[in-house]
This record gives C-alpha cells, structure tokens and sequence, in this order.
C-alpha cells in the first residue's frame, strides 16, 4: 500500500520567531497557501495558513511585520508518520478535516502531504470519499 513517504511534497518550515510578513513572502515565492512552524529546537510547532494570516492578523488590524509566527501555532498540529499507509492519511485528513498533514518521520518534519498529493496517488473512489468528509461539517 501507499505510504506518506512516497507521495509527500518537500516541505520548508518557517521559524517561529519569523514575523508573519516574512513567512507570507514565502508562501508567496512557493505558491503554496501553507507552511509548517518549526521552533529553533526543529520540532513541528504547528502550521501556518494563508487564511490564519487573513483572519488572525491583517482582519483583526495587527502588523504582520510585528506578529511572529510561532503566536499563530496554537495546539498540536495533526501529522502522519512517514511510514503510515494511504488508509491512515484518508482518516486522519477526514477525521481532524484538514487539506495538509505534515509528516513526520521521528520528531523530524519530513514533508507535506496535501490533499492534491492523494488525488494524484489514489483510485478516485478514496479521493471522492476524502473530498466528501472535507467539504460537510
């Protein structure tokens, strides 16, 4: 069966003491909408979305350029081991509802697996059950 290893996307941290302009920046130059927070000790904090930049700093009229990181990791960010099949990342991403799993290989971010990565690795039925269980409440 598919592991997480082997359809993950490589995945850069931004530090959490980086402020959120500067990790907005490289969101921007990756094209991607997220970014896993690693604290200087290299261990996942949590992950930064382009919505947590939207709605947690520039709608509630903070200065993103003041605002570091690591104050929008909040709680344990949900992850996969990059050994764990294809039938735990459509769980997970069902259960905890979430796009982007970031995988962890030890207590070592490894890469990212995200929603389009398992379109693209899976027989569609599993992809249309994951797309369902993302889009209800």
């Amino acid at each position: 069966m598919t592991t997480a290893r082997e359809i993950m996307t490589d995945a850069e941290c931004i530090g959490a003491e980086e402020t959120v302009l500067e990790a907005a920046k490289e969101m921007t130059q990756m094209g991607v909408g997220a970014m896993p927070i690693c604290g200087t000790d290299d261990r996942l904090k949590g992950m930064l979305t382009d919505r947590d930049i939207v709605v947690k700093v520039l709608g509630v009229g903070k200065d993103p350029a003041q605002v570091k990181a690591g104050e929008l990791a909040h709680g344990e960010a949900v992850t996969i081991g990059a050994d764990d099949d294809a039938a735990e990342i459509l769980r997970t991403m069902s259960e905890h509802k979430v796009r982007r799993l970031p995988v962890i290989d030890g207590h070592r971010l490894v890469g990212i697996v995200a929603q389009a990565d398992v379109a693209r690795a899976l027989p569609d039925p599993q992809v249309g059950d994951l797309l369902e269980a993302l889009s209800t409440d």
